[in-house]
């Protein structure tokens, strides 16, 4: 059966644009990817907003420990956005915030797609200067949003209710990942062929 991926960055990044910059044109903010792999993806969202990238390269010295990370881009006197597909344990993500303090950073957020948040994420989180960790709701959070006041969920039901009524109406996708694209997106009829329109 043919599969299509879902991407919360579009829920992410609408939350970024309205809800972190003091900035009409997002001059505050600078989009980091904690390490190469997720360099892509932290620029593509940095281009679609119009803000700044940073990137990570780390250094493992075994799983889920980073012993050394270095950043590529200026941060200075900004707002940071660290950007992942998932927080796990919390190492990398913690360290990448401490590192931007470091390096002047003003704040520090992160927004992830999945909050896994193994033990001792919460813990650490909490001791970080992360200011805000912003997840998506595709894991359940109600004991971790008690233990650790930084952290916002943003829902995405309005993404899957989206995705369901376009494959049910014969419609892309794609649609809803594009740049200009807000969720939810209201359904337009007209663009609708008239033998897959509901009763």
């Amino acid at each position: 059966y043919p599969i299509d991926n879902l991407y919360a960055l579009p829920i992410l990044r609408d939350f970024i644009r309205t809800q972190l910059s003091d900035s009409s044109d997002l001059s505050d903010i600078v989009i980091v990817s904690p390490d190469a792999g997720g360099a892509k993806r932290a620029e593509h969202l940095a281009k679609v907003l119009g803000a700044d990238l940073a990137i990570f390269s780390k250094k493992r010295d075994r799983a889920n420990e980073v012993s050394k990370m270095i950043l590529v881009g200026e941060v200075k006197g900004k707002k940071c956005v660290i950007v992942d597909d998932m927080v796990d344990t919390g190492g990398t993500l913690t360290l990448a915030a401490e590192k931007l303090k470091e390096y002047g950073a003003t704040d520090v957020y992160a927004a992830c797609s999945h909050g896994v948040l193994s033990p001792p994420a919460v813990e650490r989180i909490n001791k970080s200067p992360l200011k805000q960790l912003v997840l998506t709701d595709t894991i359940p959070l109600h004991d971790k949003i008690e233990e650790c006041g930084k952290i916002t969920v943003v829902p995405i039901a309005g993404l899957l209710a989206q995705a369901i009524d376009r494959v049910h109406t014969g419609r892309s996708l794609s649609h809803l990942f594009n740049a200009e694209s807000k969720l939810p997106i209201k359904v337009n009829m007209d663009d609708v062929p008239p033998w897959k329109r509901r009763a």
